[in-house]
């Protein structure tokens, strides 16, 4: 699989020709999106990691050969970040999520450590009420015990099912583990061969 940054975009009218299926990556600052986006591609560096959150100001593009588009969104709830330029991250994702026509899914990334926030709940009711598909998954496995991986698992999806949304995916961007559950969900949506 030939993956390659293509493009970020701080304005619509700078976003890639929607020639292509795409899917997007959201969650909060420090869920651990870039590392998620690396591991999928088996790539060390495609998606900048950094240990300080908020650092994404842009959406960036990747291309998976000429058949998809996957796409890395600003973080959200930061509260480092300047308001300002919070405002225009809002504005700028929001335009890319209900105007994105090739768009197909939105991959909402949390940490299985933290109980699912507001933003979350709003991010996906969002998504739910634009009638946009969205994949859950949780990060950072490997910092859990087995039990402890249970135990959450079982918190985060009753949450979840009680807002009627699916079964989240558990993913570790140091192990690869769900990396194949992902995969097989996002070709399940674009019907695509990885």
């Amino acid at each position: 699989m030939e993956v390659s940054f293509f493009k970020s975009a701080t304005l619509p009218e700078q976003f890639p020709p929607a020639d292509r299926p795409e899917i997007a990556f959201a969650g909060r600052s420090n869920v651990g999106k870039s590392s998620l986006i690396n591991r999928l591609v088996n790539s060390r560096k495609l998606a900048r990691t950094s240990s300080t959150p908020g650092r994404t100001r842009s959406i960036n593009f990747f291309s998976v050969g000429k058949a998809l588009y996957l796409t890395d969104l600003p973080g959200y709830g930061y509260a480092g970040v300047p308001l300002n330029v919070r405002r225009d991250w809002k504005k700028l994702v929001e335009t890319y999520l209900k105007k994105r026509i090739n768009l197909k899914a939105v991959v909402v990334i949390m940490d299985i450590r933290r109980k699912p926030g507001q933003g979350d709940l709003d991010l996906l009711n969002w998504l739910k009420a634009f009638q946009i598909k969205s994949i859950i998954v949780l990060t950072k496995v490997d910092k859990l015990s087995k039990s402890g991986v249970n135990r959450q698992i079982d918190l985060i999806s009753n949450q979840l099912l009680k807002e009627s949304f699916d079964q989240p995916i558990t993913f570790s961007a140091k192990t690869g583990q769900g990396r194949q559950a992902l995969w097989k969900r996002i070709n399940e949506i674009v019907k695509l061969v990885e």
